[in-house]
This record gives C-alpha cells, sequence and structure tokens, in this order.
C-alpha cells in the first residue's frame, strides 16, 4: 500500500482547501439536498471540471447511484461495496483515522472514511482514468453525505440503529430509517424547495463548517447519534419533530457547504483559504 505519509499529505492538503473552501443515508432528497447545496457553491472553475465526471447528470442526480446500484445482484454491490456506506463505533477513541492507508483497490476499502480517502486521491491523480474518476467521484458525492447523517457512525452490534425499533407518528420503523428518510420526507419539501431554505451565504458559517477535515466530520456524527440513542419510550410525534430538526438541517447543510469545499479543493486550483473556496 501506498505509505501514511503520503496519505497525511492528502489529508493535510484537503484540511487546508477545506479551510479554503446497509441503509441509504438521507434517502433520495436528503441526498440531493446535500449535493445540490454543494452545487450552489461550486466554483465556475469547478463547475466546468466537474462535466465529464458527470457525464451529461447533474450533480444531485448522482448523487444517489451509489444506493441505486445495491439493487444490482453482483457480490461487490451486495456485499463488498456495502462497508463504504458507513464507519460503526462504540467510542470516538476507536477511530484512528491516522492509521489508514490509502487504499490501492476496491477491497482495501473498508469503510467510509477509507472511500473518502480513496476517492480524494483518484481524483487528484493525473493519471487515473476518466471510468475510475467517475466512479469515485459518484461515490465521493454519496459518501459525504451519508458520514454527515449521525446514525452512519452509530453502533456495529444494532447495525448503526438498525435494531433500535421505534415509532414516528405511529408508524413502526428504526431509529436509523428515522434518520435516513423519515425525518427529511416530513418536511414534505422537494429537494430543490429544501435546499432553497436551508443552504446559506453566510460567511461566518461556512467559514466555521469549512474549517474541519473528513475526520472531524466522522466524530461529529459519532456523537451526534450517542445523543440519538437516548429514544426514551420510542414513541417520536411532534415534539421529536421539533428538538431534532435542527440537526437534521444542519448535518445536511454542513455536508453540502463541505462537500463544495472538497470538490473545490481538487478541481479549481485558485482556491484560497477561507476566501475564495467557494462561490459567491
Amino acid at each position: 500500500m501506498k505509505k501514511l505519509s503520503k496519505l497525511t499529505n492528502i489529508i493535510g492538503i484537503c484540511a487546508s482547501l477545506l479551510l479554503s473552501s446497509n441503509a441509504m443515508a438521507w434517502g433520495q432528497n436528503g441526498h440531493r439536498v446535500v449535493a445540490q447545496i454543494a452545487f450552489n457553491h461550486l466554483t465556475p472553475d469547478t463547475q466546468q471540471a466537474i462535466l465529464p465526471l458527470l457525464n451529461g447528470e447533474k450533480l444531485a442526480e448522482v448523487s444517489t447511484w451509489p444506493d441505486e446500484m445495491r439493487s444490482n445482484p453482483s457480490d461487490f454491490w451486495q456485499k463488498q461495496s456495502t462497508p463504504w456506506h458507513y464507519i460503526n463505533m462504540t467510542k470516538a477513541s476507536e477511530f484512528k483515522p491516522a492509521s489508514y492507508d490509502i487504499p490501492e483497490t476496491k477491497k482495501d476499502i473498508k469503510d467510509a472514511y477509507a472511500l473518502m480517502i480513496k476517492a480524494t486521491d483518484v481524483l487528484n491523480d493525473s493519471k487515473a482514468s476518466i471510468e475510475d474518476k467517475q466512479f469515485y467521484f459518484k461515490f465521493l458525492v454519496h459518501v459525504v453525505g451519508d458520514i454527515h447523517q449521525p446514525m452512519h457512525v452509530g453502533r456495529s452490534e444494532d447495525w448503526g440503529g438498525n435494531k433500535v425499533k421505534v415509532k414516528f407518528f405511529g408508524k413502526e420503523t428504526n431509529l436509523h430509517g428515522l434518520w435516513d428518510t423519515l425525518m427529511v420526507e416530513n418536511q414534505n419539501l422537494s429537494f430543490t424547495e429544501f435546499t432553497t431554505f436551508i443552504d446559506t451565504n453566510d460567511s461566518e458559517i461556512i467559514a466555521k463548517y469549512l474549517n474541519s477535515q473528513p475526520k472531524d466530520w466522522v466524530i461529529e456524527s459519532f456523537y451526534e447519534a450517542e445523543k440519538l440513542y437516548n429514544v426514551g419510550n420510542a414513541d417520536f410525534k411532534y415534539n421529536y419533530v421539533y428538538e431534532q430538526n435542527p440537526l437534521m438541517k444542519q448535518r445536511l447543510t454542513q455536508g453540502g457547504i463541505r462537500l463544495a469545499g472538497l470538490l473545490n479543493g481538487i478541481f479549481d486550483k485558485s482556491a484560497k483559504p477561507l476566501v475564495n473556496a467557494l462561490k459567491k
């Protein structure tokens, strides 16, 4: 495998540019919201650079592709790629980002954090094929959204909340599914409407969100998931929506802003810290 020193360099580069710039997380609408927010903040250079990777589709459209492909019966889509969508842990100390090498092959990608490392490496590699870049680009767009859904950094023993049974307005569901889909769908908004409502051009908020690295996004979700495990009587109605909607909206917005910063950092070499990493 490539050595950790190269991994550290790449993550460090991504961090500085970010300063400048078994479930389906968020469901279709949530992923499209993250991608549309990101698109709203891409620089013109980045928008132009990703056209070959989009191959005629929209960023919001490709954001759901890895989930849609899970209907494919091949072993890759049914087994190998499944762990790419999440990273489970029971305590924060279990996550050791410095121990990750850049995966050489798909088989070396063990979780969502490793996927983000691999995808960033491929997209920065001028020698990578267009097919590989398209594949990892679509996965990166998707998994940045995944990792901002708190239950995708849940506990392994309950499959990230999939075994935690709850009710939502009387409907039997589980904690993971509640956060994947039901909380977002309860807004009764299209992804474009939802994006318009929660996107931001506040420079202070954007700077705060961008002042982070992918490893920070993982830990943020872990701590939020830990709080969400306190389900009480597990019969959620209007009070739960009132209490948790701000977090759900924040994680979607953070995912979109950070995805834009990550893509601008890769594709727009003129991006400068907290100045023009995002479109003005």
